[in-house]
C-alpha cells in the first residue's frame, strides 16, 4: 500500500504517521530526511540537491523526485511506504505519478488529515518552550505546574516567533493555497481519504484505518 499523507501544520500529522508506520509495517518516507541522508552520503544527487541549497534556492521537483525514486526501490519498501511531505504541489504530484508509472507503481490512497483553521492556530499559538532546556508544553492540552516556569528546570517559558499568531496564520495561508489543489487533484483519481483530525489521538487514528480499508 502506496500512501501520501497530507495535513496542515498542527494536524497531528506526526502522531499518526508513527501509529499507520506500526499498523502497517511500512517505512515513512520524509522528502527532509532524504535531502539530510543523501548529503550525508554525498551520492549524484545529494550534490545537485546541494548545489541549489547553497544558493538559498529551491531543490527542483526533478532533483527531489529523483530522490524519492531510489528510496522506494530500498527492500523495506517492497510492502509499500507512506510519503510524507511530498507532493506539496500538483506540479510535484504529476512528476510523481509519471515516475511511479515507469516503475509500474502507483500512490494507493492519499490520507488528508482535515482540521479547521480555528483549531490549528489555537493548538500552534499555544505552545510554549523553556528557554534553559528546551522543554515544551502547550497552555491548553500540557501546560506547566505554574504558569511560565519549567516543570523540569524551573526555567522561563517563552512563545517561539513562528507559533505566533501572525506567522501561524501565513503557514496556514501557505498550505491551503498549495493543498487545495492537490486535494482536487487527488480527487479527480478518486484517492482522496479526508479524516476529520479534531478529538482523541486513538479515534482520529481509529478514522484512518477505516478509510484505508
Amino acid at each position: 500500500m502506496n500512501i501520501v499523507l497530507l495535513g496542515p501544520p498542527g494536524a497531528g500529522k506526526g502522531t499518526q504517521a508513527k501509529r499507520m508506520i506500526q499498523q502497517y509495517g511500512i517505512p515513512q518516507i520524509s522528502t527532509g530526511d532524504m535531502l539530510r541522508a543523501a548529503l550525508k552520503a554525498g551520492t549524484e544527487l545529494g550534490l545537485e540537491a546541494k548545489k541549489f541549497m547553497d544558493k538559498g534556492a529551491l531543490v527542483p521537483d526533478t532533483v527531489v523526485v529523483g530522490l524519492v525514486k531510489e528510496r522506494i526501490q530500498q527492500a523495506d519498501c517492497a510492502k509499500g511506504y507512506m510519503l510524507d511531505g511530498f507532493p506539496r504541489n500538483v506540479s510535484q504530484a504529476k512528476t510523481l505519478d509519471g515516475m511511479l508509472k515507469d516503475l509500474g507503481q502507483k500512490i494507493d490512497h492519499v490520507v488528508s488529515i482535515e482540521v479547521p483553521d480555528a483549531e490549528l492556530v489555537k493548538r500552534l499559538t499555544g505552545r510554549r518552550t523553556c528557554r534553559d532546556c528546551g522543554a515544551g508544553y502547550h497552555v491548553m492540552f500540557d501546560p506547566p505546574k505554574k504558569d511560565g516556569v519549567c516543570d523540569k528546570c524551573q526555567g522561563q517559558l517563552y512563545q517561539r516567533d513562528d507559533d505566533n499568531e501572525a506567522t501561524v496564520s501565513s503557514r496556514l495561508k501557505v498550505y491551503n493555497d498549495q493543498t487545495k489543489p492537490l486535494i482536487d487533484y487527488y480527487q479527480g483519481q478518486s484517492k482522496i481519504r479526508g479524516v476529520h483530525g479534531v478529538g482523541d489521538m486513538a479515534e482520529i487514528f481509529a478514522r484512518i484505518v477505516k478509510v484505508l480499508g
